[in-house]
């Protein structure tokens, strides 16, 4: 089922996750759009306005915590899920206080169907 009125902006340095994760939404029908950076990641948002954003929390030129600020002060009302090898409390606590609907998911703790899943479950789609 093609979910083409969904927009996903993927915000991940790692280029071949970037490229999975950019795969495997479109192979489900979604619109993505990426960008490597924070700062990238932000433009792209407000250009485009997404229904989700994944987005990693160490990145370049600006931090995916600082990113998800930004784009609530500007009052973009994407969904996000923090994409992260960063497992203790305080960036847990940081990300969702940096977003008022956020998810948080440990990269060691989960596969790309995982993520695809829980992006289907956020935006209430089966």
């Amino acid at each position: 089922m093609p979910y083409l009125d969904k927009k996903i902006l993927i915000v991940e340095d790692e280029r071949p996750l970037l490229l999975s994760l950019k795969d495997i939404f479109e192979g489900e029908g979604f619109k993505v759009f990426t960008a490597e950076d924070g700062q990238d990641g932000f433009d792209v948002a407000k250009k485009e306005n997404p229904d989700m954003i994944l987005i990693d929390i160490l990145l370049p030129k600006v931090d995916g915590i600082a990113m998800a600020r930004m784009v609530k002060s500007a009052g973009i009302k994407s969904a996000m899920i923090f994409l992260t090898n960063l497992g203790d409390a305080d960036h847990v606590v940081e990300a969702f206080g940096a977003s008022d609907e956020s998810d948080y998911l440990v990269k060691s703790d989960w596969n790309i169907n995982d993520v695809v899943a829980r992006v289907k479950e956020r935006l209430n789609l089966k």
